[in-house]
């Protein structure tokens, strides 16, 4: 099954010593695919481009209905029993009063559309990300992201608080939650800065029908302006000022410690700082024994990308990336390595230049710290007797200060076997004509004869349902010989087809009566030959 590798180091500042050069930058110890996603997702992925300028959708925004939806998944926490949080239970309880709301329905299609799930990044993270974007999105503060939440497999408890309710049940509902009188008065006003209600789910709030939705402030911006307009007197909020007395639940937290932290708020510091505060917390609200990553409140400065394999004519082809901030049209980067016998390259190791550099662009958040990032690529080219240990980078300025050693904390990026992998340069993406049917045959190497086996496990984020909840689809596979790819140099080929929207592979093989195993192998940055086929 797929499963997360551990957390060997979060981010951290390391300071370096190789070969006469020293450095200091925030890394994580690789591999760890769950570090690397997050980061990638959060300053390289698309879901936030929903979420740009505050986004409108019927007669209110997208950022608005992703901050409700994490907030009713967190509800159902305990903190008398540990039980609940953000979960992703909200795909089971979208048929309660207290989760009506066609938002509820649209944000997770939102999060579904982008088939960003992994076996190490499900729904419950999405939901928090979402949390973050959407904030950002409309001008609010950037929150740090952790990943690591697990999604539940059933409903939680119908424990959402609702308008009718009276001050004594909010109050016991948002201590069940975690939070304190005045946090509860917080999160609320820093919750209902965006948005607003909507007059079909809520007919005995928004009374008059001519109102599609009653907005909960006059800007649409993550602003106090929901404070300023309240202690005015001048606010429109229908949950303060609405002709149901009963459903005036903001009015009653709000004045309920006579306005003494909504004066607090009348500050934007103090309101964005407290909201971002307030908002890390409740997306960070999860069940017992679920360990979230450290939170990552910029970019790492290096990141690695799964290295792909290939091998031919005696040779293996390794291509990888790394990822580098800031720009600099003079840096240059070199990747180096050590071969598995440690005597057929220089003491320095092996070394391959880039051989391109792309421009990364970053996500809402990435822009708004003012960010920039260029990718290099290598393609090294190596020999298969000697193979590779391990590899790392140089970068250097070229503006006189000592090159950076990019070595994964004095270990180097390890290759700890090089007897089964999936052959990046053999492997095909398919196109049939005239179906357009779209696939990838996956061919892997095998150091060993055709008595070996080898099966994979796919992961397809890509769900078949219509509607929630959206699981993905996990399917195992044993793979045949490869008839088009004979044996060469010792290898011998087996080759499966998975569809086109797999994302993460696991291996598990047998050669020579050796176990191998290879986790989440991150599809994503394959680069298999297109191919096109008539039918």
């Amino acid at each position: 099954m797929f499963r997360s590798l551990g957390l060997l180091r979060t981010s951290v500042t390391i300071t370096l010593t190789l070969a006469g050069y020293a450095s200091s930058f925030s890394t994580f110890q690789w591999p760890n695919p769950q570090l690397a996603y997050a980061d990638k997702q959060l300053y390289e992925g698309s879901l936030g481009i929903l979420a740009q300028n505050c986004a409108p959708r019927e007669n209110t925004t997208i950022p608005a209905q992703w901050l409700r939806i994490a907030y009713h998944d967190m509800s159902t926490h305990n903190v008398d029993d540990g039980t609940g949080g953000l979960d992703a239970s909200i795909q089971y309880e979208l048929d309660r009063p207290q989760n009506i709301g066609q938002g509820q329905f649209d944000s997770l299609n939102d999060f579904r559309a982008f088939d960003i799930f992994a076996p190490f990044f499900g729904m419950a993270d999405v939901i928090a990300l979402g949390a973050v974007l959407a904030v950002a999105g409309c001008g609010g503060p950037i929150i740090p992201f952790s990943a690591g939440r697990v999604d539940a497999t059933e409903a939680g408890p119908a424990t959402v608080p609702e308008p009718q309710q009276d001050l004594a049940s909010h109050t016991e509902a948002f201590r069940r939650q975690g939070f304190t009188p005045t946090e509860m008065i917080g999160l609320v006003a820093c919750g209902h800065t965006l948005g607003g209600v909507r007059q079909v789910d809520f007919p005995l709030v928004v009374t008059d029908t001519e109102d599609v939705v009653q907005t909960f402030d006059t800007t649409t911006n993550f602003d106090n302006a929901i404070v300023s307009e309240y202690l005015q007197n001048t606010t429109e909020n229908i949950l303060v000022v609405g002709p149901n007395v009963t459903t005036r639940s903001d009015f009653r937290i709000f004045s309920s410690d006579g306005n003494v932290t909504m004066q607090s708020f009348l500050s934007s510091d103090t309101f964005n700082e407290t909201c971002g505060t307030l908002i890390e917390r409740m997306i960070n609200t999860v069940p017992n024994g679920v360990t979230l990553s450290e939170p990552i409140s910029e970019p790492f400065d290096y990141v690695v990308s799964e290295p792909l394999f290939s091998y031919r004519n005696g040779t293996f082809s390794v291509v990888t990336t790394l990822r580098v901030l800031g720009d600099n049209p003079d840096r240059t980067v070199t990747m180096l390595w050590a071969d598995r016998q440690g005597s057929n390259c220089p003491s320095t190791g092996c070394t391959s230049p880039s051989t391109q550099t792309d421009e990364v662009f970053l996500t809402l958040i990435g822009n708004i710290q003012s960010l920039t990032a260029n990718r290099f690529l290598f393609n090294a080219t190596i020999n298969a007797t000697t193979s590779i240990s391990k590899f790392w980078f140089e970068v250097d300025e070229n503006d006189g200060s000592d090159p950076i050693v990019v070595n994964n904390g004095g270990s180097g990026f390890v290759i700890e076997q090089d007897s089964i992998f999936i052959d990046n340069g053999r492997s095909e993406t398919v196109l049939v004509i005239p179906t357009f049917e779209q696939y990838k045959q996956v061919v892997l190497a095998i150091r060993g004869d055709s008595s070996s086996s080898v099966s994979i496990t796919t992961f397809d984020p890509a769900s078949n349902a219509t509607t929630p909840p959206y699981l993905p689809t996990i399917i195992t596979t044993n793979l045949q010989l490869d008839e088009r790819n004979p044996s060469e140099g010792g290898f011998t080929f087996f080759t499966a087809n998975v569809t086109d929207s797999v994302n993460f592979i696991n291996i598990t093989g047998n050669v020579g009566g050796t176990s191998y195993t290879q986790e989440n192998f991150d599809m994503t940055v394959a680069a298999f030959p297109f191919v096109q086929i008539s039918q």
